[in-house]
């Protein structure tokens, strides 16, 4: 199903419908209550529609997926679906788990369930609309709205600021020919009923040395943060990593829009002429691909600090966020005044994202670097230590060594500055990941979340542990906010497959780690999780080739060499597994291999007392991934013994 728009200039009927306390009105294409138009996105708002007109019906999640994407626009369909119905329920102030509105009917699709009075509503223009009606009312407050203007900006940009946010598509004819009034006062203007979605493109870098492609991309991951902090409640913003899958795309604002469910995109670029930068950004909207806003910043190079910082802030003016002193003075403090110190920190940002360990060793020198110069930068602390704190996990690191590390940069993050939330994300990951204090964790976890909705990581973070804790429910609410909020990024669809098969929910797991691949076919932990997915739904043939892939594409990391060991001996190859517990104590000898790995093997080996010794050396120096023992269902032969009940109590692990 399409939905047809109609347009103000087209005269006739057009249908109406009361929802209980609401007015959807579907010519105009706004919902109302008492008057007040109430914000929602293209995408859930062709899906109540759809919803409404087919009321009493089952609509099924295919019918759905058809109408709001078609068949050629590659998206995560599942949480597409999700958070168009999640908008829907929040506008029309609908509970999920006692629906008035909208039932969900589980595996199959939703029906529209509340009372629907259809009418039929003739076309007006503002200036004939009867007196009282929401477009009357609309062209009553236009003078006083006009107040608003500041000093410097056109009447016509403030209008097509207010258009955008508010959404008066019936009166944006009469919006046109209100230019030119004095601007006299700042009067309350009235916020958008739900959040706005905004996408920040990448930066592209415009000649001049490759080097400096760190600056655009950090400028464009710090104004994703910026953004994201200035106002939670009206502001989600899509994150870094889906982002990045339209570097250098051929698809139009509008396709990107649709895709993302975004109500305004940011693209800008860097120039690099000698000694000077020109940073250029424009804020568009897809649905009429308008451009809201452009604007140019000149710097010499190494002098880029607060252009983040202005931009988020003329984002915010012109959809129309108010932003509250807490807010600004937040962005204020969020980076260094120490320009070599803020370059430092973007260095170090775009060498964590590599995620390897040359990587890793970069990102922890520049983050260094940066609070050596500045040793009030809290947001460098908290990302020196969280490098540190995820080397334990990603590079096979001594977690000991981690630990003391990571612990201390991520106090002094939290002691310069409690209210940043990577300071408490940081925190909140030690504790879990090094600390085992998980109910630490937590609490970090969630003051991160409420500080940032839209920091995605935290989520993602949270779920992992509330997974472990073998709270899945929670968990999978988590993981499924993160995987709303970084669509295209393969990793929290990586772990919601960790988290599914600790749930014992295999074909679940499979799914979610074909999810992953598709992705990012080069991304080794999607074949992780399908390994470990595929052996437990008895194809060990299909695993072994899955874990071998992971291996490859990780540079042999412990987490699929262990998992390889494991199916060898599982699969009565015994032989290989014990060689390849061979080799990996040879190269213990040399450098850090986490014991866990060893006990794995052993586990597949069936050897209970190999698997108990590697397993007292695993816990001797606080490997990692004892994180795991809990919930993961290859310990299951071995938590009736009392010295896996042991170990579980020593490292303070328990389920709820």
């Amino acid at each position: 199903m399409v939905v047809a728009h109609t347009t103000m200039s087209q005269p006739g009927p057009r249908a109406s419908y009361r929802l209980r306390d609401v007015v959807l009105d579907v010519g105009a294409y706004t919902l109302r209550r008492d008057g007040r138009v109430i914000r929602l996105e293209r995408q859930p708002m062709d899906l109540l529609i759809l919803l409404v007109e087919r009321r009493g019906q089952l609509v099924t999640r295919a019918e759905i997926v058809d109408a709001l994407w078609g068949q050629d626009v590659f998206v995560d369909v599942e949480t597409g679906v999700h958070t168009a119905i999640r908008k829907i329920r929040q506008a029309l102030r609908d509970a999920p788990d006692a629906p008035t509105f909208i039932e969900t009917v589980p595996g199959k699709g939703y029906r529209f369930v509340a009372p629907v009075e259809a009418t039929a509503m003739a076309a007006v223009s503002p200036s004939a609309a009867p007196a009282g009606s929401p477009v009357a009312q609309v062209a009553q407050e236009l003078p006083l709205l006009a107040d608003e203007v500041t000093p410097g900006r056109t009447r016509r940009e403030w209008v097509r600021s207010v258009a955008a946010v508010a959404s008066l598509l019936v009166a944006l004819a009469a919006l046109a020919s209100f230019v030119g009034w004095p601007a006299t006062r700042r009067v309350g203007v009235t916020e958008p009923d739900a959040a706005l979605t905004i996408a920040v493109l990448p930066f592209e870098l415009l000649g001049g040395d490759p080097a400096n492609a760190y600056l655009a991309d950090g400028l464009m991951e710090d104004t994703i943060a910026s953004l994201g902090r200035i106002d939670p409640g009206c502001i989600t913003v899509i994150g870094r990593t889906s982002m990045q899958a339209y570097r250098r795309t051929t698809k139009s604002i509008a396709e990107i829009g649709r895709e993302l469910g975004a109500d305004y995109l940011v693209e800008g670029s860097v120039r690099a002429e000698g000694e000077r930068l020109r940073i250029t950004s424009r804020l568009v909207r897809p649905a009429d691909q308008v451009q809201v806003w452009s604007q140019s910043f000149d710097r010499v190079v190494g002098s880029t600090f607060g252009i983040q910082q202005e931009l988020s802030r003329s984002i915010a003016d012109q959809v129309h966020i108010r932003l509250s002193p807490a807010a600004s003075e937040a962005l204020d403090r969020r980076h260094s005044r120490n320009e070599e110190a803020f370059d430092q920190f973007l260095r170090g940002r775009a060498a964590f994202h590599h995620r390897t360990p040359e990587g890793m060793r970069d990102a922890v020198a520049a983050f260094q670097r940066a609070t050596e110069l500045d040793p009030e930068y809290a947001l460098a602390w908290a990302s020196l230590g969280m490098s540190h704190a995820t080397r334990a996990i990603n590079a096979d690191a001594d977690p000991r060594v981690a630990l003391r590390l990571s612990r201390e940069a991520a106090q002094q993050a939290v002691k310069l500055d409690s209210d940043l939330a990577e300071a408490q994300y940081t925190l909140g990951y030690v504790r879990w990941l090094l600390e085992w204090d998980w109910d630490g964790a937590e609490t970090a976890f969630r003051r991160a979340t409420a500080l940032d909705p839209s920091f995605g990581l935290v989520h993602q973070s949270l779920g992992r542990l509330l997974s472990q804790s073998g709270r899945h429910a929670d968990a999978n609410a988590e993981l499924r906010r993160a995987r709303e909020l970084d669509p295209l990024d393969p990793v929290p669809a990586a772990m919601s497959s960790q988290a599914a098969f600790q749930a014992r929910d295999f074909r679940a797991a499979l799914e979610l780690a074909h999810r992953t691949i598709a992705i990012n076919p080069g991304f080794w932990y999607g074949y992780q999780m399908q390994a470990q997915a595929e052996a437990q739904l008895d194809s060990t043939a299909s695993a072994m080739q899955s874990v071998q892939r992971a291996i490859q594409l990780s540079g042999r990391n412990s987490k699929p060499v262990s998992l390889h060991g494991y199916l060898l001996g599982r699969n009565g190859q015994a032989a290989e597994a014990r060689a390849l517990i061979a080799s990996l104590e040879a190269q213990a000898a040399k450098t850090y291999v986490p014991p866990y790995t060893m006990a794995l093997i052993q586990a597949g080996l069936g050897d209970r007392d190999g698997v108990f010794d590697w397993l007292e050396r695993a816990y001797a120096v606080r490997d990692v991934h004892l994180i795991y023992l809990p919930v993961d269902v290859k310990w299951d032969p071995y938590r009736s013994d009392p010295r896996f009940a042991s170990i579980l109590a020593r490292c303070g692990f328990t389920t709820r």
